[in-house]
């Protein structure tokens, strides 16, 4: 019962520190439902679904060719101290992938704000069509967190429309990475855990012309 435990707050612990990946259409609260699965030890996979909300913007228009930029924030999250009688020593190790949209490219990406992250800044990686925001953490059990605002800055194609979507189809080609540590009867326990959104929505559909 107490593995049964540990297994449900690897997952529930890591989910406040779950971010958001590109935009909508104007600046609104978006809020975002993840299928989580973490690799609990003793027990196996064991599954939760979370949501995040962050306020996101990026263009209806943009010009062929045009410079335009998609805007993440964030909302403000508190890592849970204690679930189901286990204490939550810390979540880490974070990757969120975030796809370039289908006729747009990749120019640059730029980090503002964030706190309670660890004292390693995020940062962001770019290859294979892919922009991954990372950061080693960790985030204590019980604190509270905001990940950084993103500006994707990116570039239009000749035509159509640029939907901005999240990465990840399943547990095996997940959007999102993270580790969850906590105390229980075997011990300090690391859950990894990976997440991708169930159902994807679009959130932006910028149209070129």
């Amino acid at each position: 019962m107490k593995a049964l435990q540990f297994s449900r707050l690897a997952a529930l612990a890591a989910a406040a520190a779950l971010p958001i990946a590109l935009a909508v259409p104007a600046s609104a609260a978006t809020a975002i439902n993840f299928d989580c699965q973490a690799d609990a030890p003793v027990v196996g996979p064991q599954q939760v679904s979370l949501t995040q909300n962050a306020d996101v913007t990026a263009p209806a228009t943009v010009a062929p060719g045009g410079a335009f930029d998609v805007v993440i924030d964030p909302a403000q999250n508190t890592v849970p101290s204690d679930v189901g009688g286990n204490k939550v020593k810390n979540i880490n190790t974070f990757a969120l992938k975030i796809p370039i949209p289908a006729n747009s490219s990749f120019v640059s990406a730029d980090l503002a704000g964030g706190s309670g992250l660890g004292d390693t800044p995020p940062k962001i990686d770019f290859a294979n069509n892919v922009a991954t925001l990372s950061f080693p953490g960790p985030i204590a059990g019980g604190s509270t967190f905001k990940l950084p605002t993103v500006t994707a800055h990116l570039k239009a194609g000749t035509s159509g429309t640029i939907e901005t979507k999240l990465a990840g189809t399943s547990y095996s080609d997940p959007g999102l990475t993270f580790n969850a540590v906590a105390s229980s009867i075997i011990g300090d326990v690391t859950a990894p855990t990976a997440c991708f959104p169930n159902p994807s929505p679009v959130f932006t559909t910028t149209t070129i012309g």
